[in-house]
């Protein structure tokens, strides 16, 4: 049954993806409207990224910039790269678990309000190694 467990998991963590991420997960906001943000800053630097979505005025700019800037950090602290020399190389909004409300309407009936949540992720990469 386990013949092999110990090499496989050094094989798992031989192929692991080292590059910086954060994930924001069980975000209040539908990830249709996050990932219009999302789609503007996708292989940017982080400079520009972050200054890309100052200027943006949609409701998951916010929340994306925080999680760029918790990348970067991530980034700096864990594996000590620059904030000069890092890219968003990978971003993206996968829908998280919808709260279903109900909105009450004429003759008895009722109409379901879907309240969608976002799980959002982050990954950098160097300039350098993106080229």
């Amino acid at each position: 049954m386990a013949t092999r467990m110990k090499e496989k998991t050094q094989e798992r963590k031989a192929n692991k993806d080292t590059r910086p991420k954060a994930y924001a997960r069980y975000i209040r906001i539908s990830p249709y409207k996050v990932r219009v943000v999302l789609d503007i800053v996708r292989g940017l630097s982080v400079n520009e990224a972050l200054a890309v979505l100052e200027a943006t005025p949609k409701a998951g700019s916010e929340i994306v910039s925080k999680l760029i800037k918790s990348a970067t950090a991530n980034a700096e602290h864990n594996q000590g790269l620059s904030r000069a020399d890092l890219k968003v190389a990978e971003i993206y909004a996968d829908g998280g678990p919808i709260l279903k409300r109900v909105q009450p309407v004429s003759k008895g009936r009722a109409y379901r309000i879907n309240k969608r949540t976002s799980h959002i992720t982050v990954i950098l990469d160097t300039l350098k190694e993106a080229k």
